[in-house]
């Protein structure tokens, strides 16, 4: 997928994310006009070929819809030579705005990992896919900082 693909796809996440998702109308748990359903399958292509862009090797994009009073989120786990990156998109309830959160992992199985790093909607609205992907490559080269200290 093009860079100019995914970054229509960051704007269509952030136009999703400023929508209640937890509403019950429409579709089932789907909330209006289908939008949780539209979030989770948008949310799901874009962190897979975001870790391709990013050259995480055994990556895995996952969503998960959760219940009707919740958004659902999308998740992307992936690693690199020496650590890796855990991604997740949702529209939590106590803060809608920081809707993306990201940080660095020691193996494909670590849930905790690093600090917990976040974007805004604001961000995934107004932010380039390559400064996007910049960004997260810069944890990268942290990861192997941090070892070799």
């Amino acid at each position: 997928m093009s860079h100019k693909s995914q970054e229509k796809n960051m704007r269509k996440l952030a136009g999703l994310l400023s929508q209640d998702l937890s509403y019950i109308w429409g579709e089932r748990e789907s909330g209006p006009n289908g939008a949780k359903k539209q979030f989770l399958s948008t949310g799901r292509t874009f962190l897979r070929e975001l870790g391709k862009d990013l050259g995480l090797r055994d990556a895995k994009a996952s969503a998960r819809p959760g219940g009707i009073a919740v958004s659902g989120d999308c998740t992307l786990i992936g690693m690199w030579q020496t650590n890796g990156l855990y991604v997740q998109l949702s529209q939590p309830c106590f803060d809608r705005e920081r809707v993306l959160l990201y940080r660095t992992i020691r193996h494909s199985r670590d849930y905790t990992g690093g600090r917990n790093l976040y974007l805004t909607r604001r961000d995934l609205a107004e932010m380039s896919y390559p400064g996007l992907l910049i960004l997260l490559t810069s944890l990268r080269e942290e990861g192997a900082h941090e070892r070799a200290a």
